[in-house]
Formats: structure tokens, sequence, C-alpha cells
């Protein structure tokens, strides 16, 4: 059997049903749907997305990007993303590991192997790569870990160094040597969005969140557009329209009230940003969700943007 379809059996096991959930191994999540999803807009934090089955269409800014079990898909910084599944059946249904990034082991790696060194150009903060065979090996034994839970504590580190290690060294992504290294342009425009998803419902200032990055405005304006694929003021609309859709599903809440809970002051000007990014009326779209089958319903629910205090 070989790795990928080991990957599938261990998942098979461990996750029987659609959703999203955590395990016992640290950082670890199972994802899996058995039919194609609506499109789900979330926010990324830094993570590897590893398919190993099934495929998916991810709109990052205006591009718009197909992966599978030959591609991965990392994400370097709090990004918003559109995740659609395209290919999933019953009998083969999607099935994709996600594994949170250690940022620390990720620099420690990065000060001993950093070849070639990173540049400070800002990177696109989602990079796309061929699967090489030892990364879905390293993947696949880090799952395995999930039969052996006596084991996890002393081998899981050992197996997500590892990992970070085959990211790091991959060819052509200097993204995540950026991640690993203090003073380069991923990692200042990172704290600023870090800063902006926790005041999403505040009125800001670019001047603010410039000064928190340490650049000039229009030097923060152009880097954060390369790095996350919208403008500042976009992404905390993002942020905004994506809570008030989980406070919908939710918690039952109408529009009005989930557009004045996430800072909109205009329902209308709610209202037609709500379209513009999900393609639907609040109501409608929220009833359209409620609609959706059990499963991909809780996996919804589990990718809604983690900002903190949500």
């Amino acid at each position: 059997m070989d790795a990928c379809a080991r990957l599938v059996n261990i998942m098979g096991r461990h996750l029987p049903q659609d959703g999203t959930c955590s395990t016992a191994v640290p950082g670890l999540s199972l994802v899996r749907a058995s039919s194609p999803t609506l499109p789900m807009p979330v926010v990324y934090e830094p993570t590897l997305c590893l398919i190993a089955q099934g495929r998916k269409r991810v709109l990052f800014g205006d591009q718009a990007f197909i992966y599978d079990a030959s591609r991965y898909l990392v994400a370097s910084v709090g990004v918003p993303l559109v995740g659609t599944v395209i290919e999933a059946s019953a009998e083969q249904p999607y099935l994709c590991v996600v594994i949170d990034l250690n940022m620390t082991r990720l620099s420690e790696l990065a000060l001993r192997f950093a070849h070639p060194p990173a540049q400070n150009s800002p990177e696109a903060a989602v990079a796309f790569g061929a699967t090489p065979p030892e990364l879905l090996d390293a993947v696949t034994r880090l799952a395995a870990l999930l039969d052996q839970p006596n084991d996890i504590e002393a081998l899981a580190p050992l197996i997500e160094s590892e990992i970070l290690y085959r990211l790091l060294m991959a060819p052509g992504h200097s993204a995540i040597r950026q991640m690993a290294t203090a003073d380069s342009r991923l990692r200042q425009i990172g704290k600023a969005i870090s800063w902006l998803r926790a005041h999403y419902r505040e009125p800001c200032r670019i001047e603010q969140m410039a000064d928190i990055a340490g650049m000039s405005r229009s030097t923060f304006h152009l880097h954060f557009k390369a790095v996350t694929g919208i403008s500042p003021l976009e992404f905390r609309g993002h942020l905004r329209l994506q809570e008030a859709r989980r406070l919908m599903v939710a918690q039952a809440l109408n529009a009005a009230e989930a557009g004045f809970a996430v800072g909109y002051e205009s329902a209308s000007q709610f209202s037609r940003d709500y379209v513009q990014l999900f393609g639907a009326p609040p109501a409608q779209d929220a009833q359209r969700m409620r609609d959706a089958p059990a499963g991909l319903m809780r996996t919804a629910v589990a990718l809604a943007p983690a900002v903190p205090g949500i």
C-alpha cells in the first residue's frame, strides 16, 4: 500500500462522517466531505493542507487554484481564502489533512538549515507545491500515530520537525523561509494582520496598521496586497462578513443584528457587501447554510475564522 492509500485508510477509520475534527495529535486536524461543497470563505492560520483524496478550488484575491493529492497548500499568515470542494462522493469522499505550522520550531530549523536565504520582497501568503514523496510519507506517519496513541508524545514532535524541514527546503518556497525570519516583510505584514483580526469590529486607519508593521502608508498598502491578495480594508470586510455569517447560522441572529455585531453602521451597506462576497442576500445565504447536510454544516462552522475574541 503506497503512502497516499495508507493515508486514505487512516482517515477513513478516524473520520467516518463528514466534517472537520481535531485529533489527539497536537496541531493535526482531519477534514471529510462526501459531496461537493458551497464556496466557503475562511481565514487560514499558518497551515499546511494536504489532500489525500478529492479536489478543491481555492480563490486567493482574484486568482483561482485547483489542488488535489498531487499538490499541497501552505498558508503563511492569517489570510482570507474562499475554498470549494469540487470532487467528492460517498464512495470516494474528499479527505484532507490540516497541520498547524509551529512557528517557533520553524524559526529554529531556519536558523540551522536556511538555504537559500529568504528574500525580503513580500511573498504571497499562499503557496502551492508538488507533493514530494518524502513530505507525503511524513504526513502519513504523523496521521498513523492516531493508531498508536502511546507514541504521540514522543514521536509527534519529531515528525512535525521533519514536515517543517521538508517545507522549508522545498524549492521556490521563499514564503516559508520569510515566515521564519523575524525582520522579513511577510512577518511585518503578519503583525498588522494579527492586530486587524483582533480589532476588525472597530474603525481603523491605514496609518495605524502601517505603524504596527513599521512601514510607510504607501509601502504598507503595496506589501499588504502582495501578501493577502486584497487591500487592508477589504481584509477587514472579509473578517466582518465571515463572522456575521457565522452568527446568523450558528446563533440565529438576523441580518441587522449580525451586521451591527461585527461593526457595520448601515444595514444596506452590510447587505451589499454580503452579496458581493457570498453571492446571495444575508437571510437567503444563512438559510442555504442551515439547509446544507449536517456534516457539511459542521465543517462550515468549524472553519469559521479563528479571530481572537470570537
